[in-house]
C-alpha cells in the first residue's frame, strides 16, 4: 500500500510541476514586450541567462554532482538537448513567416502528436479522457487566436509543425529515459540555441544595462524555471497528459500582458481560455479521482 501511495504522491507532484512550468512559459509575451530587439538577439541573451541559471540551480541543489550530470547525460540527454534546441530555433522564424494564429493552433496540436509518438514508441495507450480533453483544449486555442488566416505562408507552417513534433519527441524521450539527468540537457539546449543564433542576431552588442537585467529575468523565470520544472514533472506523467497540461500556457499569456500593460484581452480570449483551462482541470481531477 505504501508503494501505491508513493506513486500517487509522485504523480500529484508531477502534475503540480508541469502546471508551474506552463505558468512560467506563459510569461514570454510579457518579457518580449519589454525588449525591443530582433528575435535572434532575444534568443541569444535569453539562452545565455537561461542556460546559466539552470547550471547554477544544478550546482546549488546538487553541488559537484550537478557537474557530473552534464557529463553523464549520454545519448538520450544529447537527444533531448537537440530536440529542445530545434524547437526553439524553429519557433522564431515560424512567427516571422506566418501568422501568430497559425503557430498557436499548430502548437495546440502538441498533445495529439505527443500521444501518438508515445503510443508508437512506448506502447503508451492514450486515455480517452486525455484525448477528449486535448480536443476541447485545441478548440479553445482556435477560439483564442481566431482561426488560421488564408494567406498563411507554407514554410512558416512547416516550421511550426517541425517545432511541435520536436517538442513532442522531447517529451516522449524524457518519459522513456526518466532516470537520465535531463535537467543538464535543458541547460545544454539553451547554450546550443545561443550558438545557432549568433550569425543571425543583429543587436547582441547593443543591449543596455537595463535590458541585460530584463534578459536575466527572462532567462531565469521563463526559460530556466519553466524548462526545469517541465523536465522534472513530465518524466512521471503519461506523455499526452504532460503535453495537455502545458497548453495552459496559451490562455495565461494574455493575462500577464493585461496585468502589466492593462491591455484588455478580446472576448474570444476569455471564452477560449475557459475551454482550455476547463479541459486541463477536468483531466487532472479525473486523474486524481482515478488514483483514489
Amino acid at each position: 500500500m505504501s508503494s501505491i501511495a508513493d506513486v500517487d504522491a509522485a504523480r500529484r507532484k508531477a502534475i503540480a510541476l508541469v502546471v508551474a512550468a506552463a505558468i512560467a512559459w506563459s510569461t514570454a509575451p510579457f518579457f518580449t514586450r519589454l525588449l525591443h530587439y530582433d528575435s535572434w538577439t532575444i534568443l541569444f541573451w535569453r539562452g545565455i541567462f537561461g542556460g546559466g541559471a539552470i547550471i547554477a540551480l544544478m550546482l546549488l541543489t546538487q553541488s559537484r554532482d550537478g557537474l557530473k550530470d552534464l557529463a553523464a547525460m549520454g545519448r538520450s540527454g544529447w537527444l533531448v538537448a537537440g530536440l529542445s534546441t530545434l524547437g526553439m530555433v524553429c519557433f522564431i522564424p515560424a512567427l516571422q513567416l506566418t501568422s501568430v494564429s497559425n503557430v498557436a493552433i499548430i502548437i495546440a496540436t502538441g498533445p495529439f502528436a505527443t500521444a501518438a509518438l508515445a503510443w508508437f514508441w512506448l506502447g503508451e495507450v492514450p486515455r480517452r479522457r486525455t484525448v477528449l480533453a486535448s480536443f476541447v483544449a485545441l478548440c479553445g486555442v482556435v477560439i483564442i487566436v481566431g482561426g488560421p488566416r488564408p494567406t498563411a505562408d507554407i514554410l512558416g507552417i512547416a516550421l511550426a509543425c517541425l517545432m511541435t513534433v520536436a517538442i513532442a519527441a522531447m517529451t516522449v524521450v524524457i518519459r522513456r529515459h526518466r532516470d537520465t539527468p535531463m535537467v543538464a540537457a535543458a541547460a545544454l539546449s539553451n547554450l546550443l540555441g545561443c550558438v545557432v543564433s549568433i550569425p543571425l542576431a543583429g543587436g547582441i552588442t547593443t543591449v543596455t544595462l537595463a535590458d541585460v537585467v530584463t534578459f536575466a529575468m527572462f532567462g531565469f523565470f521563463q526559460v530556466a524555471l519553466g524548462l526545469t520544472l517541465f523536465v522534472l514533472g513530465s518524466r512521471h506523467l503519461p506523455s499526452g497528459q504532460a503535453a495537455l497540461i502545458a497548453t495552459l500556457e496559451t490562455p495565461l499569456m494574455p493575462f500577464w500582458v493585461w496585468l502589466a500593460f492593462h491591455e484588455i484581452p478580446a472576448a474570444s480570449a476569455f471564452g477560449g481560455g475557459v475551454l482550455v483551462m476547463g479541459a486541463v482541470i477536468a483531466d487532472i481531477l479525473g486523474d486524481l479521482r482515478a488514483q483514489r
